[in-house]
């Protein structure tokens, strides 16, 4: 196998992730909250090959010297992209959209290994009956959602009525005049790379967090005592995906034609080496 073939299949590899992220991007268009991905490449290893022994013939060069052969491209990043999403009126009560970017809800969510702590923008919240005259406030999964001290929100009662301000303080009126108001836990987002999606529309850190050597306050800012002024909260509303199929239609296609010259590079390769082998 010739050096253009290597090239050619490590990076049909990669181009074969970014597809996948555009795809998953495309079918989440009508997904409350949804964030979209962003692949980004570089360069693989390369190898140079140092021909010029006078390296006072190489002064004032712009280029690097000697000859370099890389050997492809790989996906870098599949990097979250925290722009706001168009914000649809519900009408709904407990539908509540973030009017500003980078933050998310605090969600509790049940796994393997025990409770843990995920973000979500999916601001649609619903009630589930918990105990007797008891009800928890879950995502359309059933992952309760905390208050400020990562409590699980539970209204006592039969709920009347609802009020989310703009700093994410819920009030809750009952039928027999009596009120509960939970804060709701809310984050801002200041390094979303280091996110890893958990599925159902959920970020969480990633499974090798403890290597990464980054702290947790780095990542995320808790948005309590003053900070709650910071929160941008609009009820009765949902926000949209933040994918354009304009673009990703053409990113689809570019990556699509990028996939052909490599497939094409190799077709290319092969039938060159047919003519080498059939030289007598």
């Amino acid at each position: 196998m010739n050096r253009t073939m290597i090239t050619a299949t490590n990076t049909l590899s990669q181009l074969q992730k970014q597809l996948d992220i555009i795809s998953n991007n495309m079918a989440n268009i009508d997904t409350n909250g949804f964030k979209r991905r962003e692949a980004t490449f570089t360069e693989l290893m390369y190898q140079q090959f140092n021909n010029q022994r006078n390296l006072a013939a190489e002064v004032n060069r712009l280029t690097p010297n000697g000859i370099r052969q890389g050997t492809g491209a790989k996906l870098a990043q599949a990097q979250l992209v925290m722009t706001q999403g168009p914000i649809k009126t519900t009408d709904r009560p407990l539908d509540t959209a973030f009017t500003k970017e980078n933050q998310l809800y605090k969600v509790l969510v049940q796994t393997e290994a025990g409770s843990e702590i995920q973000y979500t923008r999916n601001g649609a919240f619903y009630l589930s009956p918990v105990g007797v005259n008891e009800l928890a406030l879950v995502t359309a999964d059933g992952h309760s959602i905390v208050d400020e001290y990562e409590n699980p929100i539970y209204i006592t009662g039969e709920p009347k009525d609802y009020s989310i301000d703009p700093n994410g303080r819920l009030t809750v009126t009952k039928t027999d005049g009596t009120v509960q108001a939970f804060n709701l836990a809310v984050v801002q987002v200041n390094k979303p790379q280091f996110l890893e999606s958990k599925g159902n529309n959920l970020y969480g850190l990633p499974t090798n967090f403890a290597q990464l050597n980054v702290g947790l306050e780095e990542i995320f800012t808790d948005l309590v005592g003053p900070l709650r002024n910071e929160i941008g909260i609009q009820q009765n509303a949902l926000e949209s995906s933040n994918v354009d199929m304009a673009k990703e239609m053409t990113d689809l296609m570019n990556t699509q034609r990028t996939y052909q010259f490599q497939s094409r590079s190799i077709s290319i390769a092969d039938q060159m080496l047919g003519l080498v082998n059939g030289i007598r």
